[in-house]
């Protein structure tokens, strides 16, 4: 084989290959994983029996929440610093001791002595001890006042957080379940998803519209019918398939499926963000994925008479009380 043949071939099977991958990525589903799953699209499902570990969302409109432990940190420390007691402690008696003090620089400076007119060395005793009994005096009342006002400002906060009448009535017991777990979580701030969720309930009625979501957006997908797509799942979704198709066109390639068969699914979490109710399941099902050139309708890539097996991760939403679309697809 001649140089320049050879190099035509090579070029040939490059070109294949680029257009094979490019089609790999047709199916519904097959593109990565993308879409959202509200506060929880960056972080991973819950494994399931069916799909152990899940492909992290690679396009998502959602941004991913930047770290903020750095000003936290600095908070605490910030706070020390202005509680931290001075050379003669904080409050009231720091200040009385600080005035003392700078009364009898002023006395020494102007020329009347430490103390002024006292004389003698018992004197400057007796002042010493009167001073000291005074700042004892006004430290204790101070300390004692300001228990007082924490008792009273904390009293019923953590009487309710425990399950007392401010909680509605419930046992104490409470404080040792959900309720108190919550409370503590939401005060160190340590997991703000936990505080924007709920766990929700997910009905027979509500697998069945996720197993039908798979049939119909695999088969608008299939009937390139934007309009069907744009019904079954979120805008965002809707628009990513939108680009695959439209990229398949461009390529003057086509993307069938058909013969899709739900084989088991788990369902990994469900909640709810305010008014707005979301189920991650992993699904795994067998179809039959070929992809035909438009002009010829000769097989491009896949097996038409074959049928593979896929396992991906799908989260639908909706509105409560409204109707589930699909809004994240997940590789295993």
């Amino acid at each position: 084989m001649s140089l320049s043949r050879r190099g035509r071939v090579l070029a040939a099977v490059a070109a294949a290959l680029l257009l094979t991958a490019g089609i790999a990525e047709a199916r519904s589903g097959r593109g990565g994983s993308f879409g959202s799953r509200g506060t929880r699209t960056h972080s991973a499902p819950a494994p399931t029996n069916t799909a152990p570990t899940a492909a992290p969302i690679q396009r998502s409109t959602t941004p991913q929440a930047a770290p903020n432990a750095g000003p936290r940190a600095a908070q605490p420390n910030a706070a020390a610093a202005q509680r931290r007691p001075g050379f003669f402690g904080g409050g009231f008696g720091g200040a009385l001791m600080g005035g003392l003090l700078g009364a009898g620089l002023f006395g020494l400076l102007s020329g009347s002595g430490l103390f002024g007119g006292m004389s003698g060395f018992g004197s400057f005793l007796g002042l010493l001890l009167q001073i000291g009994l005074i700042v004892l005096l006004v430290r204790f009342a101070i300390g004692w006042f300001r228990r007082r006002q924490e008792a009273t400002a904390g009293g019923p906060q953590n009487y309710a957080r425990q399950g007392g009448p401010a909680a509605g009535g419930r046992s104490g017991l409470s404080g040792l379940g959900l309720g108190g777990a919550a409370g503590a979580g939401a005060a160190a701030g340590s997991r703000p998803q936990a505080a924007a969720s709920q766990p929700i309930n997910i009905a027979d009625a509500d697998y069945a519209a996720f197993e039908r979501l798979l049939y119909q957006t695999q088969d608008a997908y299939s009937r390139e019918d934007f309009s069907a797509l744009r019904r079954f799942a979120t805008p965002e979704v809707a628009s990513y398939f939108t680009e695959e198709l439209t990229d398949n066109a461009s390529k003057g390639v086509v993307n069938r499926v058909s013969d899709v068969n739900f084989l088991q699914g788990d369902l990994a979490e469900a909640w709810s963000e305010g008014n707005t109710e979301y189920a991650t399941v992993a699904m795994k099902f067998s179809l039959r994925d070929t992809t035909f050139d438009r002009a010829t309708n000769a097989v491009v890539d896949g097996d038409p008479s074959t049928p593979i097996t896929v396992t991906e991760i799908w989260t639908f939403r909706r509105a409560r009380g409204g109707e589930w679309l699909v809004s994240a697809i997940q590789q295993a």
